[in-house]
C-alpha cells in the first residue's frame, strides 16, 4: 500500500472517545519498547509521526491513526513493564480488553515481539487472549537487522514454537531500519480489510 496521508486523530481511554467511522482497525500490541512505534512510523514512511522514547511506558492511551483516509491503526500501551503501579496497569488493562472484546472496527491484532529473543510471557499471554476472543494475529518479529540473515529462520521457529501459532496465523520478520517485511506485512493487513 502506497501510504500518501497518515495522521494521528485522538488518544482515547473509553469508548465514547473512539473515532465514530465504519474503517477497518489494526491493534498493535506488544510489550514496552519492543518497537511498536518504530513499526508505526516505518509502515506509515513518517519518521516521529509516533513519538519513540527509551522510556517503557511512554503509551498510556489508545492512539488512533487514520491512514489514506481508509482505515486505522490503534497503538495500544505496552505491557509487562514493571515501573507502573498496580493500579494503572489494572486501568491499562481494562481498558485494552474492552478496546479488543467490544470494538466491531477491529479486523486482527498485529502483535509485535522481539526476534532477538524467545516471546515473553507476557507475549504469550496476549497471544492466548486473542485467540480465546478469536481476533484474527498478525505477528511481526521485529529488530531482524540485529541477528544475522542466516539465523532468520532458527529464530523465527523460536517464536512460532513459543507462541504456539495457529497455522492461519501470520509470522512476519521486519525490520524499521532496512523495512525488511514492509510490502509482506501491507499486504497481510489489505487482506482483512
Amino acid at each position: 500500500m502506497k501510504v500518501v496521508s497518515s495522521d494521528i486523530v485522538i488518544s482515547a481511554v473509553k469508548p465514547e472517545q473512539y473515532p465514530e467511522t465504519e474503517l477497518p482497525e489494526f491493534a498493535l500490541a506488544g510489550r514496552s519498547n519492543v518497537g511498536k512505534s518504530s513499526f508505526i512510523n516505518k509502515m506509515l514512511n513518517r519518521k516521529g509521526l509516533a513519538r519513540i522514547s527509551s522510556k517503557p511506558g511512554k503509551t498510556q492511551t489508545l492512539n488512533f491513526y487514520l491512514i489514506n483516509e481508509i482505515l486505522h491503526f490503534v497503538d495500544v500501551p505496552g505491557y509487562g513493564y514493571a515501573k507502573v503501579s498496580k493500579t494503572e496497569r489494572a486501568a491499562w488493562g481494562k481498558m485494552i480488553e474492552t478496546y479488543f472484546t467490544r470494538r466491531e472496527q477491529l479486523r486482527a491484532a498485529v502483535l509485535i515481539v522481539d526476534l532477538r529473543h524467545p516471546p515473553t510471557n507476557d507475549d504469550v499471554m496476549m497471544y492466548d487472549f486473542l485467540k480465546h476472543y478469536e481476533i484474527p494475529c498478525i505477528i511481526i518479529a521485529t529488530k531482524a537487522d540485529k541477528i544475522p540473515k542466516g539465523k532468520w529462520q532458527k529464530h523465527l521457529k523460536v517464536t512460532r514454537e513459543t507462541l504456539e501459532l495457529d497455522k492461519n496465523d501470520h509470522l512476519i520478520l521486519f525490520s524499521s531500519e532496512t523495512g525488511e517485511g514492509k510490502n509482506q506485512a501491507w499486504q497481510i493487513l489489505q487482506s482483512y480489510m
